[in-house]
C-alpha cells in the first residue's frame, strides 16, 4: 500500500516538472528561430517580474483570471464546458454596475447588493444554458456562445447615452458608483492590492470544500464521471446539470467585481473582455485544482506583465502568446501522458496481484 502511495505522489510531481521541462525547451526553439537569445528573454522576465510594482500588477491581473477559471472549473468537474463564462461576466457587470450607480447605501451594504446583484444576473445568464441542455438537448458550447453573443447585444443596446448609460468624452458608460460602493484596497508599495483579492481566496476555499468536501460535490463529480451510474444511484442528472451551470455563473458575475468595484467605478465600452476565454486555459493548466490554478492565473499576469518589458528589448510581439499556448499544450499532453502510464502500471499491478492469487490457489487445491 505504501509503495502505490508513493508511486502516486511520483506521477502527480511527474507530470508538472514534465510539462514545465517541455515548454521551456519548445519555447527556447521557437524564439532561437526568430533569431533571438532565449536565456536573455528569460532573464529579462524574471529580472522585471520580480520587481515590486510588477509584483502588485501580476497579483491583480491573476485575481479576475483565478475568478474565471473557478467558473470555467466547476463545469469542467461535470464534463461541462462552460465557454461562456466571458458573457456571464460581462452582463452580470454591465447590470450589477447599474443598480449600484442608482443606489446610494452605506458601503456595507451597498457592496453586497451589488456583489449579489452579479452573481444573480451571471447565475440567470448560464442557467439558460443548463434548461436549454436538459430540456431540449442543446449542447452547453452551442448555447454559451451564443448567449455570449445575445449578452454582448443586450449590453450593446443599453449602453447608451439616454438610456442606462451616458456619454463622457468618447466613452460611454454607466453611471458612477458612489463613494460608498468603493472596494477596499490592501496598501503596499508602490501601488495597493484590489482587495478583492481576499475574496477570490474565499472563494477558491469555498470551491475546494464544496466539491471535494461534501455530497453535492460527489454527487457532482460522479455525474461528470458516469451519468448511467449517477442515475442508478439516485442522483437526478438533470437537476445537476442546471444546478451546475448556475453555480458556475454565479462564479462568473464576480469576475469583473475588481474592475468594477475597484478600478473604473462604472461600466463603459472599455471594460476589460476575453477574461472568460483566458479562465478557460487557466483551468487546464491548473487541472481544475484550485491551488493549481491559483499559480496558473499568477503565471499568465507574469507572462502579460513581462511580455512588455520583451518587446522593448527587441523581441516580438506575439512571442508571449506563444508561450502562453505551448504552457498549456505541454500541460495538457503532459497530465495525460502520465495519466495513461499510471493507469497501465496499476493495471499491470492488478494483473500480478490476481496472477499471484491465482498460483496460490492452485498450490492450496495440489496440496489438498
Amino acid at each position: 500500500m505504501k509503495k502505490f502511495d508513493r508511486n502516486k505522489v511520483v506521477l502527480a510531481v511527474a507530470a508538472p516538472l514534465l510539462a514545465i521541462v517541455a515548454a521551456i525547451a519548445i519555447t527556447s526553439v521557437i524564439i532561437a528561430a526568430t533569431g533571438k537569445d532565449p536565456f536573455h528573454a528569460y532573464q529579462v522576465m524574471v529580472d522585471f517580474g520580480s520587481k515590486s510594482d510588477s509584483q502588485v500588477w501580476i497579483i491583480n491581473k491573476a485575481t479576475p483570471y483565478y475568478l474565471s477559471a473557478l467558473a470555467v472549473a466547476i463545469g469542467f468537474r461535470m464534463n461541462l464546458f462552460n465557454i461562456g463564462v466571458d458573457g456571464q461576466y460581462r452582463i452580470a457587470a454591465f447590470f450589477a454596475a447599474v443598480v449600484g450607480g442608482a443606489l446610494t447605501l452605506p458601503g456595507i451594504v451597498q457592496i453586497p447588493v451589488i456583489i449579489i446583484v452579479a452573481m444573480a444576473v451571471g447565475a440567470v445568464w448560464a442557467g439558460i444554458a443548463g434548461l436549454l441542455k436538459t430540456t431540449r438537448g442543446v449542447n452547453e458550447v452551442i448555447s454559451t456562445i451564443m448567449l455570449n453573443a445575445i449578452g454582448a447585444s443586450v449590453i450593446g443596446y443599453f449602453l447608451q447615452d439616454g438610456r442606462l448609460a451616458k456619454k463622457e468624452g468618447n466613452l460611454i458608460h454607466t453611471p458612477y458608483l458612489p463613494d460608498s460602493a468603493h472596494f477596499f484596497e490592501i496598501p503596499t508599495t508602490p501601488k495597493p492590492v484590489y482587495g478583492f483579492v481576499v475574496i477570490a481566496a474565499v472563494a477558491g476555499l469555498a470551491y475546494w470544500f464544496l466539491l471535494g468536501r461534501t455530497r453535492f460535490g460527489f454527487d457532482l463529480r460522479t455525474v461528470g464521471r458516469s451519468e448511467s451510474a449517477a442515475q442508478a444511484s439516485g442522483v437526478s442528472v438533470k437537476r445537476m446539470v442546471v444546478t451546475s451551470m448556475v453555480l458556475s455563473g454565479a462564479v462568473a458575475g464576480l469576475v469583473g467585481m475588481p474592475t468594477l468595484l475597484g478600478v473604473s467605478y462604472n461600466y463603459g465600452t472599455d471594460f476589460p473582455t476575453g477574461i472568460g476565454f483566458t479562465g478557460i486555459a487557466i483551468a487546464l493548466l491548473g487541472r481544475n485544482h484550485p491551488v493549481g490554478m491559483a499559480l496558473g492565473a499568477l503565471l499568465w499576469g507574469f507572462l502579460e506583465r513581462t511580455g512588455t518589458q520583451l518587446e522593448f528589448e527587441g523581441y516580438a510581439q506575439e512571442i508571449v502568446g506563444v508561450i502562453q499556448g505551448v504552457i498549456v499544450l505541454c500541460v495538457v499532453i503532459a497530465y495525460e501522458i502520465v495519466r495513461r502510464y499510471g493507469l497501465k502500471t496499476q493495471q499491470r499491478k492488478v494483473g500480478e496481484e490476481l496472477a499471484a492469487r491465482a498460483r496460490k490457489s492452485d498450490k492450496a487445491e495440489a496440496a489438498a
